[in-house]
């Protein structure tokens, strides 16, 4: 059974920071790189952040870059977004994502998607 947990999720004041994790487990797929997305109340799913696993290859949206940075632990099979500098319009549902190909700011090219984390910034 594949399955992809996401945890770190909380209440923090602005300007404060979060670490999100999400690990990977099951046999039978394929992953080369994973994404992390968000989803506020009445939005889109939007991109967040990318990881090729083993790490060297990252790729951010514009409203997180300088302030977000992904990471990788393939011995672990997981992967870490780390948020500083929170922001209240990061309050969102944050999901991370398995794609077979490259890492995609399109949801639709990821196979596997965790149950999501909330995340909430209190101005």
């Amino acid at each position: 059974q594949v399955q992809l947990v996401e945890s770190g999720g909380g209440l923090v004041q602005a300007g404060g920071s979060l670490r999100l994790t999400c690990t990977k487990s099951g046999r039978g797929f394929s992953s080369y790189a994973m994404g992390w997305f968000r989803q506020a109340p009445g939005k889109e799913r939007e991109f967040v952040a990318g990881i090729r696993w083993g790490g060297g290859v990252t790729d951010y949206a514009d409203s997180v870059k300088g302030r977000f940075t992904a990471s990788s632990d393939n011995a672990k099979y997981t992967v870490y977004l780390q948020m500083n500098s929170l922001k209240p319009e990061d309050t969102a549902v944050y999901y991370c994502a398995s794609t077979r190909v490259a890492a995609s700011r399109n949801r639709y090219e990821y196979d596997y998607w965790g149950q999501g984390t909330q995340v909430t910034v209190s101005s």
